[in-house]
């Protein structure tokens, strides 16, 4: 990883909880190295626990084919422990 990777902003609902994210990183681990928790298990995008709906911007997967379907991801379902940040991003949990 890069010292100076770019780095967006993070929002998490319904809580407000925000944090910085680094873009070559998964949202899971930065929220977890801000000290922002966020629950998990597998961390491979494949058990589903981490899942969120983007409210608000856009994410890249770490891997070809994350643990959602076609239509969860039109819905703007998400896995953020395989999920990078493009731009700054807003999170709801619990949905």
């Amino acid at each position: 990883m890069s010292a100076d990777a770019a780095r967006h902003r993070v929002t998490l609902l319904p809580e407000r909880a925000e944090f910085d994210a680094r873009a070559d990183q998964s949202l899971l681990k930065s929220a977890l190295q801000a000290g922002v928790p966020m629950l998990s298990s597998c961390r491979n995008g494949t058990c589903r626990t981490c899942i969120c709906r983007l409210v608000i911007g856009r994410i890249a997967y770490e891997i070809e084919w994350p643990g959602l379907s076609a239509e969860e991801k039109r819905e703007g379902l998400v896995l953020p422990c395989v999920a990078r940040p493009l731009t700054d991003v807003v999170l709801r949990r619990g949905d």
